[in-house]
């Protein structure tokens, strides 16, 4: 059975793709892929996040699967 939380981040890749960000993995991230970034599996103080947003290289928002 497939795990309900990756079935999610698909879902959710696809979401952000289509509304024109250009979804990476952290660990190899590529900040000339476009102006709107959206981060996998990001490492903060508080935890990882599933998603944040970058826009120009700034983070915009964190989003959770």
């Amino acid at each position: 059975m497939p795990d309900p939380e990756q079935l999610a981040r698909k879902e959710i890749d696809a979401m952000l793709i289509a509304a024109g960000w250009a979804v990476q993995d952290y660990n190899s991230v590529d900040f000339c892929a476009g102006r709107g970034i959206a981060l996998r599996e990001v490492p903060l103080k508080s935890g990882r996040c599933d998603y944040l947003l970058l826009v120009d290289s700034k983070a915009l928002d964190v989003i959770e699967a």
